[in-house]
């Protein structure tokens, strides 16, 4: 947070040392020239632009333009007056601050159109003083002109990643609240039914016990048969939880890059033909931390995946635009940790290049699983 005696805002992208230098060139200005009376009059115009400078960062509503209207006027009169053209550099990097669009272009026009009126002016009323700095007063305008614009939409640039992330951040949450919704409908179907049946006929046994006693035993054979059902179809449920088919995954990879406004591209087929389901949702996890990677840490704005299947090998690609390796190595650290522990289960391979983005290569050994008639055979 800025402290109310910080006179320089933060978010300028320039050194604090080049501020320093700013803020005691117009007491140099004031001072090499001119009478003890127009330096106590400068030495007060300066104070007085500082005080609205920082006073336009603190408050709100009219007071803030109030404040640069302040310093406009000042800074025309230390322009024409002391040939000092460089509190429009302040100001300039002031309004590329300012978020509210009609706001930013009025004041933007406002400085441009003074900062060159009075620099036309100065040199006629400064001829000497203008001349001598002359270089550094082209660059003055032309910061004038760049620097506002360049902040407005480095600062927009920067709220939109912040929305993104947080946009993706609720797409996670929303995706694992959908899940549990899944696993919640899936055993109330699974056991519900079941339990339910089983209750009943406990009871009907119970009842039969005394009455019709051989009837007894053909419904304790049916509670039976349903707990194993029961059995089974949890098993099958919790199967499926812990792997994912990679056609599934790839569905879910699309969903999520479109979500996060990434071009999207995918070559090859991913329907595996006759690949055990553990070794398919290992490639399926390794696919997905791979896309979370390119999503979280890249700043890519495309993903291309390419998937092979081969007579030898399953072979995954995943590529992205963004910053490459050199940049991201200590945030994706744990995550190539554990694709790496996940493939040595399955005897696979990870690989990974920087280009133009990263480049991460998944190979496995197509360990083809027998069809049900082979195993009979």
């Amino acid at each position: 947070m800025q402290k109310w005696y910080q006179i320089i805002y933060k978010n300028t992208g320039l050194s604090i040392y080049l501020w320093i230098v700013f803020c005691i060139l117009p007491f140099y200005f004031i001072i090499r020239y001119f009478t003890p009376i127009e330096i106590l009059v400068g030495i007060l115009m300066v104070v007085l632009f500082f005080t609205a400078y920082r006073l336009s960062f603190i408050k709100k509503g009219w007071t803030v333009y109030l404040s640069v209207g302040i310093e406009i006027a000042i800074s025309i009169g230390m322009t024409i007056y002391f040939g000092f053209v460089y509190f429009s550099l302040f100001l300039a990097f002031y309004m590329g601050n300012i978020q509210n669009k009609a706001g930013f272009i009025t004041l933007y026009v406002v400085n441009l159109v003074t900062t060159i009126s009075a620099t036309t002016l100065g040199f006629f009323t400064q001829s000497q003083i203008f001349f001598s700095q002359l270089p550094f007063i082209v660059i003055s305008v032309i910061g004038v002109i760049l620097i506002p614009v360049n902040i407005f939409y480095r600062i927009n640039r920067e709220k939109l990643e912040d929305q993104l992330e947080d946009a993706n951040n609720r797409i996670s949450q929303l995706m694992i609240l959908e899940e549990r919704q899944r696993i919640a409908r899936d055993l109330h179907d699974t056991l519900g039914q079941k339990l339910s049946l089983i209750g009943l006929k406990s009871d009907l046994a119970a009842r039969l016990l005394q009455k019709h006693p051989e009837r007894v035993q053909k419904e304790i054979l049916d509670i039976h048969q349903t707990a194993r059902t029961a059995l089974k179809e949890v098993r099958e449920m919790v199967s499926d939880m812990r792997t994912t088919r990679l056609e599934d995954e790839v569905i879910h990879v699309q969903q999520v890059l479109e979500a996060a406004e990434m071009e999207y591209v995918l070559e090859g087929d991913p329907k595996l033909v006759h690949t055990p389901l553990f070794v398919e949702g290992v490639l399926s996890m390794c696919l997905k931390e791979a896309v979370t990677n390119i999503i979280k840490h890249s700043k890519a704005t495309s993903c291309r995946i390419a998937i092979q299947q081969t007579p030898s090998e399953i072979c995954i690609q995943v590529q992205d635009d963004g910053v490459g390796i050199g940049e991201i190595t200590d945030k994706k650290g744990n995550g190539l940790r554990g694709m790496r522990e996940r493939l040595d289960f399955v005897n696979g391979i990870l690989h990974m290049e920087s280009g133009n983005g990263t480049l991460l290569s998944i190979s496995v050994p197509n360990v083809v699983q027998p069809l049900p008639e082979e195993r009979l055979s």
